[in-house]
């Protein structure tokens, strides 16, 4: 290749490369998968090596991932979150090894094997075995506070577990644990069919999800979605020297109760580990998450000391560890032939395209049928009936057609012209605006209709057990249900006559299922107020989030004349302003000095309102859980003529459901929305004990010092806090001054002392 020619490639590399990130890191709309990405990144890297004189410093491949987004606080951390490099060629697997042999003079190495989950990288800190800071990779040196959103998740304790063998390793002074949060499939799933009913764009992976959700700014939205934490190593342990290894490392976090990798193996050299790795990649597609490679490091900490990290004496950023390496599962793909492309009605009106395939074998199954999630997606693809079709499994579950082979076009393939009509009732689709389904507006429509019924009978619903499926189209084709309220008229004889097969080849549902699904219609009038919000299905709100509305508000009644749900949905939209309006924001920044300016006034202004909005929502019990998008959504639904006509119903049918349970108010005390954070070594009490006092007089205590923060405690060798507080001009406190406020005398002998 000329020096003209590889400028001319470098510039197209470079610009298509920048493109990716942006689609992958700002817009959560990742075009390609990993490994072409990284097919494109060593293309580049190759060219800059042969023509160095080529090479700007803005490069790509000099650029390090950067996950900093605007509204959180920025956070160091205390050992650099160093970046692996990663191959999908078992050779340059085998030459990681050879050069680690020849440091070290023995082939007898020992590895840990590791799964890559393929999620959001985390570090987790905890002090004297409490969790205290949660913070994103960043750009490996600092990364955004996120230990609110991270305390939401359920497996994940807030306290370390001590080991009740003392020969065992202690809970250290310090610890920086390095994780990742990811979503099941099955979550991952939920969550794209809700977002997909609602009209919007499904998330492209479960990965682009879960890093998004770690960046809302709502900790109750985070809390809807089932985030989930696993942890696998080691960032700054004080005392040094408590783990001798990676084998030592995870024995000590599960021991502490923490959540820790599955399929983990020690092995000794490289064959051990190439066996490892086939291995994992061979139960993979058992697994109910998404796994994108193996993890291969030396398992000795001293080895690992010694062999060091590339690029040392540079910025802590671009440090890779010479001791371990990623090897990445090239995805499985399929070819075959699109044979036609259908369109389901969902119970919300969405219409969803559907690829009919040619059967194919991919990832252990027979594929037949596809995703093609929407219009745009069709057109921007360019798929056509009878094309020859790449399919490859999303998040290793869901089959998606990934792109068309041109070069097996047809000339008789036309483009595809998606429905102007709904192809069940034939009622003109619309495209509301902000929106990239087509929707069917017609609520009468058959298909939504069957949706509707099919989704109440749900065992965690109403538990309609027999309803559901070809029961349900029965019901709605024959027309003797035309709406949800009207399973309440079905009588079992007439029920029961219903045929469930065709005139030709009859099926009759018999009085004796008939009977069944009418008992449990009637059973279905007394259940709580939590399953009545999930059956009469508000965007949003799925089992937990229904259980905290019911909570918070005790009968239907109140829920459809709350007051604090206004006050939840308007908190939406000032995260939103503020977020747009930002004088640091690094996606849409200030064009110049009066612009910050005002910017920076209508942030302070919308700041305020969100703490006043964020003091009530606090100050009602159990409105701390529900998020302020799930509040738009509820208070949008009562206001509609379908959530009146609903409520009209229910009253009419005398059902009138209650909470099974209520949230609890809130502690009143001296420190009632107050908020300290605690810092060093206390002459008297352990924070443990302080947190307590705190909790029981109606504050909170939180890891991290923000302008939020009323109080730091502060004891002696306190750190980076105290000076974060100091900046802030936060109050910093004591603890003598500490008991003052609460009422006690320091010298009282009911003081606990240290524990």
């Amino acid at each position: 290749m000329t020096p003209e020619s590889a400028a001319q490639r470098i510039a197209t590399l470079t610009a298509e490369i920048r493109r990716h990130d942006e689609l992958y890191r700002n817009r959560a709309r990742p075009e390609i998968g990993d490994f072409e990405y990284d097919a494109l990144k060593r293309e580049l890297e190759e060219l800059e090596r042969q023509f160095p004189e080529l090479m700007v410093p803005d490069s790509p491949t000099q650029r390090v991932g950067d996950d900093r987004a605007d509204g959180f606080v920025r956070t160091k951390h205390r050992l650099a979150m160093t970046t692996l490099d990663n191959t999908y060629d078992e050779g340059e697997l085998r030459d990681f090894h050879v050069r680690l042999a020849k440091l070290f003079g023995r082939e007898d190495l020992v590895y840990s094997v590791e799964p890559k989950i393929d999620g959001a990288s985390i570090s987790v800190t905890y002090e004297n075995g409490k969790l205290v800071r949660a913070v994103t990779r960043g750009d490996g040196e600092e990364g955004d506070d996120v230990t609110a959103n991270v305390k939401t998740i359920a497996h994940l304790p807030h306290t370390l577990r001590a080991p009740a063998d003392l020969t065992t390793t202690p809970i250290p002074a310090l610890v920086e644990i390095r994780g990742e949060i990811f979503l099941r499939f099955s979550e991952f799933a939920r969550i794209n069919q809700t977002q997909e009913e609602a009209g919007l764009e499904p998330y492209a992976n479960p990965r682009n999800l879960a890093a998004g959700t770690l960046k809302l700014l709502d900790a109750a939205e985070v809390r809807a979605r089932g985030l989930e934490i696993v942890l696998y190593g080691f960032g700054a342990l004080e005392p040094q020297g408590l783990l001798a290894s990676q084998s030592d490392g995870h024995a000590a976090l599960a021991l502490w109760g923490l959540p820790t990798l599955e399929h983990r193996r020690s092995v000794r050299g490289i064959e051990a580990v190439v066996s490892a790795i086939r291995e994992l990649d061979a139960h993979r597609s058992t697994l109910p998450y998404a796994t994108d490679g193996a993890v291969v490091k030396l398992d000795d900490f001293a080895l690992q000391q010694q062999a060091g990290f590339r690029g040392e004496g540079q910025s802590a950023r671009k440090l890779s560890p010479r001791w371990a390496c990623a090897y990445k599962f090239a995805p499985e793909r399929a070819e075959t032939r699109l044979k036609a492309i259908t369109i389901q009605v969902g119970r919300t009106g969405v219409l969803t395209p559907v690829a009919e395939l040619e059967p194919v074998q991919l990832a252990g199954t027979t594929v037949a049928r596809a995703t093609l999630h929407n219009r745009d997606e069709i057109a921007r693809k360019d798929i056509r009936v009878g094309d020859t079709v790449y399919v490859e499994k999303a998040g290793e579950i869901i089959p998606v057609v990934i792109a068309v082979n041109l070069a097996r076009r047809l000339p008789e393939c036309g483009s595809y012209v998606f429905p102007e009509t709904c192809p069940v009732c034939a009622t003109a689709t619309v495209h509301v605006a902000g929106e990239v389904a087509i929707r069917c507006p017609n609520p009468d429509c058959a298909a939504q209709l069957v949706g509707r019924l099919d989704y109440v009978a749900g065992r965690g619903v109403l538990d309609l057990e027999g309803l559901g499926g070809v029961v349900a189209e029965k019901l709605v084709t024959t027309g003797a249900v035309r709406e949800m309220f009207e399973l309440f008229a079905l009588q079992a004889d007439s029920l029961g006559a219903m045929n469930l097969g065709t005139p030709e080849a009859p099926r009759i549902l018999g009085v004796k299922n008939a009977t069944k699904i009418v008992d449990a219609i009637a059973r279905a009038r007394g259940f709580d107020l939590g399953r009545w919000l999930l059956a009469l299905q508000i965007r949003d709100v799925g089992g937990a989030t229904a259980q905290d509305i019911a909570a918070a508000h005790g009968t239907l009644e109140a829920v459809a004349h709350s007051e604090i749900l206004p006050r939840l949905a308007r908190l939406a939209d000032v995260v939103e302003a503020m977020s747009e309006v930002s004088p640091r924001s690094r996606l849409n920044p200030p064009k110049d000095e009066a612009e910050r300016q005002a910017r920076a006034e209508r942030y302070a202004a919308l700041a305020g309102e969100k703490a006043e909005l964020e003091a009530i929502r606090e100050r009602t019990p159990g409105a701390e859980k529900i998020g302020a998008e799930v509040a738009r959504h509820t208070v949008a639904f009562f206001r509609s003529e379908r959530g009146q006509r609903s409520l009209l119903r229910l009253s009419e049918l005398g059902i009138a459901p209650v909470a099974a349970r209520l949230a609890t108010a809130p502690v009143v005390g001296v420190f009632s929305g107050k908020t300290f954070v605690l810092t060093g070594t206390l002459p008297t009490l352990s924070r443990e004990a302080a947190a307590v006092k705190i909790e029981a007089a109606g504050g909170k205590v939180s890891g991290s010092v923000s302008k939020k923060t009323n109080y730091v405690l502060a004891g002696e060798e306190a750190g980076s806090k105290l000076e974060k507080a100091q900046a802030l001009g936060v109050a910093v406190i004591d603890e003598p001054e500490f008991l003052r406020l609460l009422g006690l005398n320091w010298a009282d002998s009911s003081c606990p002392s240290r524990v």
